[in-house]
């Protein structure tokens, strides 16, 4: 294609000149005015022809063609579909859901915040488990089972979510999460889970995995030693003279001389913070204010 527009951008170009040159010596100015309009005419299509082909030797597109066509898709785009990105598996990490991460419910509000991305995949076995908890004769079982299946079908609503069912299983693998792990390695895909046990499982064996819990402890207020907080003592520590408080996030706090202070406010000074397996835990200390002599110490 890119020869026959060269050839046709010459021959144009040849034929302008002839006509050119031939008004030049016409005597007649009506007559030479025409032929110099001919020829410019062929010249300027020489150039366009000559241009294209120049273009398409770079690999560009000149653009719209002319009589309405539609112009080519960008680079990396599908025909037909120019403005939308074409799914890249390399950016577009599908993520496999075991049973107790959609049981779990989080997820879902997860995705409502529009920070998960990718494809969200449901194996068919994941299914299958959800089903035959949902119909357990245990009343507890039987209402995660169908909280589980309200969870997917929530998510399934939102338009702006890829979920897919995978029809693909192990049938000499019996677990379900060893049938996880595998369907991991065999796709590439992570693991969304809160589950411990999967999470250790699967890292073991090569998988990356999403822990949900992780992510909820990292997204935790950090508190520094030094900081004052108002807590609510509920009941004893495990040491001498140390009541336990928890925040509203569902952090404990061990707080030193609160022992006797159970069910009332306190204002406490953190020490120490650590983190757990299973989440994070604040060390502070009571101190009462100084009070008048035989005043009661300062609590509510």
């Amino acid at each position: 294609m890119r020869m026959v527009t060269t050839a046709a951008g010459t021959a144009l170009g040849a034929a302008a000149g002839v006509f050119l040159v031939v008004a030049l010596r016409d005597p007649h100015p009506a007559r030479a005015a025409v032929l110099a309009a001919i020829g410019s005419a062929a010249l300027a299509l020489s150039v366009l022809a000559l241009g294209a082909a120049a273009l398409d030797r770079l690999g560009c597109s000149p653009g719209l063609p002319s009589g309405g066509g539609s112009a080519p898709p960008a680079p990396g785009l599908p025909a037909g579909q120019a403005g939308t990105p074409a799914i890249d598996p390399g950016r577009a990490s599908p993520k496999l859901l075991d049973t107790n991460v959609i049981i779990d419910g989080r997820i879902a509000d997860l995705c409502e915040t529009g920070f998960v991305e990718g494809i969200l995949v449901v194996p068919q076995f994941v299914l299958r488990e959800l089903q035959y908890i949902a119909d357990s004769t245990d009343s507890l079982k039987r209402n995660r089972g169908r909280r589980g299946l309200d969870v997917l079908a929530r998510m399934q609503k939102r338009p702006d979510l890829t979920i897919l069912v995978s029809d693909r299983d192990f049938p000499l693998v019996r677990e379900v999460d060893a049938k996880l792990v595998a369907l991991a390695r065999e796709t590439g895909a992570r693991i969304v889970t809160n589950d411990f046990n999967l999470n250790k499982v699967a890292e073991v064996s090569g998988v990356s995995v999403l822990n949900i819990n992780l992510l909820a402890n990292a997204l935790k207020p950090v508190a520094l030693p030094g900081e004052v907080m108002r807590v609510s003592v509920i009941k004893e520590g495990k040491e001498a003279n140390q009541g336990v408080a928890y925040l509203e996030d569902g952090t404990m706090v061990v707080v030193d001389n609160a022992r006797r202070f159970i069910g009332k406010n306190l204002e406490v000074t953190v020490t120490s913070a650590i983190q757990t397996t299973a989440g994070r835990m604040i060390f502070a200390q009571y101190q009462p204010r100084e009070t008048a002599p035989g005043a009661p110490e300062a609590a509510s």
